[in-house]
């Protein structure tokens, strides 16, 4: 009879060599990790030239001249932070072995990313006229002359001891054309420099004034000086797309349409916040709104407080037939809120900004058509599993309650702004503002009963 062994087996004692396996392949794997470990830390860390810098500014010039298309900008180096510039001693830009990396950099960040167009044609890949290296502290870009006539000095000696990330790049490239005259457009994709990059461009047309842009990360396409169906339906589309974007707006809206179905007092009530808008929004275009820092925050928060009135409204069951005053009265405010979000978009009107503002009240007309072209048969969907005023009352609260938040946020920042001070100056303008509200409110009483009986006749 066999006994059990040791083990509490029966039979033959089991080998030892899986054990000694196990150990072995332990033993590799731990031996592996402490040299990749021992190389992690003994490896050089990953060269700066290749950190996104925070806030990178462009500088640009475009000038049509004969049959080139000139485009001379000015980045700074450490934003060509995929090219590996040769260096020199602690971090020294070595300008004697530079001239190769200076151009791949013109073409990989700039050639690659600017597109040019003439009549809306694409036109050829640009060329690398030139390169130079900048000082910080060079000035030359205040005006074209001056860039060019920097441009064209004699280098910087090449035994100059640069800190390269702290220096710039000056580049002219040159697009073929038709003519000097033509319509030009600019498509820069220069975003991916920094993680903030704004460019200021100056277009030089020949004989013409000179145009100044100023725009964050990628503008899209830019006409440089546009016509007005250009200027118009870049402003259509804005005012379109602004107005399904603006979740405050569209609630708005919303209130307004809540307890109304029938078109024809849908339709006077859009047009009146359309027509109060495009008021104050021209005034602050034209620069006749406040100025200080505190006026922004408070039309927010106004905007805010103006849904929570009309919700509010909706719940006790106000007048319908005077809602397309209120929407008027309210319409004013939220004017000013457009101006904010336009403010910069206006600089691509070129010469036509009347026809610019025009435009994008339109536009905004259109996307508020096309939301109560949605908002009124989902609300009729509505009320036919509730009561039509508890339909309104449940609409109206949830509204209510989403821009009473927004008011609180926007009542605390506002609260952080000082108030104008109480001089002379702040009331001579409060009592132009009231003059000017004095005459509105006026029209608007005039306006009242023949709209009241129109909107019955339906």
């Amino acid at each position: 009879m066999r006994r059990n062994n040791a083990f509490g087996h029966r039979g033959r004692r089991p080998s030892a060599a899986p054990c000694t396996a196990l150990h072995a392949a332990l033993h590799a794997v731990r031996s592996i990790a402490a040299w990749a470990l021992l190389l992690m830390l003994a490896a050089p860390p990953p060269s700066a030239a290749h950190d996104i810098p925070t806030d990178v500014r462009v500088l640009a010039f475009v000038k049509p001249e004969g049959e080139q298309l000139l485009l001379l900008v000015r980045v700074p180096l450490a934003a060509l932070n995929e090219v590996d510039m040769p260096l020199r001693g602690p971090g020294y830009l070595d300008l004697a072995r530079a001239d190769g990396a200076l151009r791949t950099a013109a073409q990989l960040w700039l050639a690659d990313n600017l597109t040019a167009f003439e009549s809306g044609q694409p036109l050829p890949r640009p060329q690398v006229l030139a390169t130079r290296v900048s000082l910080a502290s060079d000035r030359s870009f205040a005006s074209w002359g001056e860039a060019m006539a920097h441009l064209r000095a004699p280098p910087i000696p090449v035994a100059t001891d640069l800190p390269w990330k702290a220096q710039h790049f000056d580049v002219l490239l040159a697009f073929p054309v038709r003519s000097s005259t033509g319509l030009f457009a600019l498509e820069p994709r220069l975003a991916r420099m920094g993680l903030r990059v704004v460019t200021a461009l100056r277009f030089l047309p020949p004989g013409g004034a000179e145009r100044a842009f100023e725009w964050h990360g990628n503008p899209g396409l830019v006409v440089l000086d546009p016509r007005w169906h250009q200027a118009a339906l870049r402003f259509v589309r804005e005012g379109f797309v602004h107005i399904l974007e603006g979740t405050d707006h569209l609630l708005f809206i919303a209130c307004l349409a809540i307890p109304l179905r029938r078109w024809r007092p849908l339709l006077v009530v859009a047009t009146a916040f359309t027509v109060a808008h495009s008021l104050t929004l021209a005034a602050a275009a034209l620069g006749v709104a406040p100025q200080g820092l505190w006026f922004p925050p408070l039309v927010e928060w106004a905007i805010a407080a103006s849904i929570v009135a009309m919700a509010l409204l909706n719940m006790l069951g106000g007048a319908a037939h005077h809602r397309w005053m209120l929407a008027f009265a309210f319409g004013l405010v939220h004017g000013f809120g457009f101006a904010f979000a336009l403010r910069e978009s206006l600089q691509f009107a070129g010469a036509h900004l009347a026809t610019a503002l025009l435009a994008f009240n339109v536009g905004v007309e259109l996307g508020q058509i096309a939301v109560l072209l949605v908002a009124v048969p989902l609300l009729a969907l509505a009320m036919r599993h509730l009561s039509e005023r508890a339909a309104v009352i449940v609409a109206s609260a949830v509204v209510a309650h989403m821009a009473w938040h927004w008011m609180s946020e926007r009542w605390a920042a506002l609260v952080q702004f000082p108030w104008p001070a109480p001089d002379a100056a702040a009331a001579a303008e409060l009592l132009r503002w009231a003059m000017a509200a004095l005459v509105l409110a006026l029209v608007v009483w005039a306006a009242d009963r023949p709209l009241r009986r129109w909107m019955r006749a339906e």
